[in-house]
C-alpha cells in the first residue's frame, strides 16, 4: 500500500487581529535550495492586514559559523539566513535577533553588511536628539560602508538553534552550538495551534539590538 502523498497546499480560518472579520491563511510547501522544505504562509484582509512568512520545516543541528572579513572574496561569500538566525557584528556591537518580522534569505556577506547598514540608519535617526548615541551610530555606519568597501576588518557571526543558517566559504569556521548556547537564543518561530486555528507568534523584545 502506497503512502499518501503529502499536502503541499492547504488553508485555514482565524480572525483578523485588527478588525476581528474571518482572515483566510494560505499555507504553500515548497523546496529551495540551501533551506530545503519550507511552508509559505500568507494571509490578507480587506481592512488592510497583512501577513507573509516562510516557515523552514527542517531542523538540523544548532551551528554557529564565523568568518572573518578580509577581501572582496569573503564579501561574496553566499550566507544562508533563516528566520531563526541571529546575526552578529562583534565588533561594531551589533546583534540582528529573530523576531516576529524577521525573514528568510540568501545572499551574500556584502548583501548583509547592506541590511544591517540600513537598520543602523534607521536607528540613528531615533536618537537625533541625543548627542553620544548620534554619533555612534554615524560611526558605526562608516565602519559598515568601509567594509563594504573592502577598507575595514569586521567578523560575521551566525548563530541558528535550528540549524537552517549558514556562511558558506572555506574559510568560515563553524562548530556545533552549546546547550548553554542554545538556550540563549531567540528562535523568531511561528507555531500553528491546531486546536485554535490561531497563529502564535514567539516574538522578541526587539528585532535589532545595537549596543556599544
Amino acid at each position: 500500500m502506497s503512502e499518501e502523498a503529502p499536502c503541499h497546499h492547504f488553508v485555514t480560518r482565524t480572525s483578523c487581529p485588527l478588525c476581528h472579520e474571518d482572515l483566510i491563511i494560505n499555507w504553500q510547501g515548497d523546496d529551495i535550495p540551501y533551506f530545503g522544505e519550507v511552508m509559505h504562509i500568507t494571509s490578507r484582509c480587506e481592512c488592510g492586514f497583512r501577513f507573509a512568512d516562510t516557515l523552514i520545516l527542517a531542523q538540523g543541528a544548532p551551528m554557529r559559523y564565523e568568518l572573518e572579513l578580509e577581501n572582496q572574496e569573503d564579501l561574496n561569500s553566499r550566507v544562508v539566513r533563516s528566520t531563526s538566525g541571529t546575526i552578529r557584528i562583534p565588533e561594531l556591537g551589533i546583534d540582528v535577533e529573530p523576531g516576529s518580522i524577521s525573514e528568510s534569505y540568501v545572499t551574500n556577506v556584502e548583501g548583509v553588511l547592506d541590511r544591517i547598514l540600513d537598520v543602523v540608519m534607521t536607528a540613528t535617526k531615533w536618537h537625533i536628539e541625543d548627542p553620544e548615541k548620534y554619533s555612534l551610530g554615524l560611526d558605526i555606519q562608516q565602519a559598515l560602508r568601509d567594509a563594504i568597501d573592502g577598507q575595514k576588518k569586521l567578523t560575521l557571526i551566525i548563530e541558528d538553534p535550528m540549524g537552517n543558517s549558514a556562511i558558506i566559504s572555506e574559510r568560515a569556521k563553524s562548530r556545533q552550538l552549546t546547550p548553554g548556547e542554545v538556550e540563549h537564543l531567540k528562535t523568531g518561530m511561528i507555531v500553528f495551534d491546531t486546536s485554535t486555528s490561531e497563529i502564535e507568534i514567539d516574538a522578541c523584545d526587539q528585532n535589532h539590538t545595537i549596543t556599544d
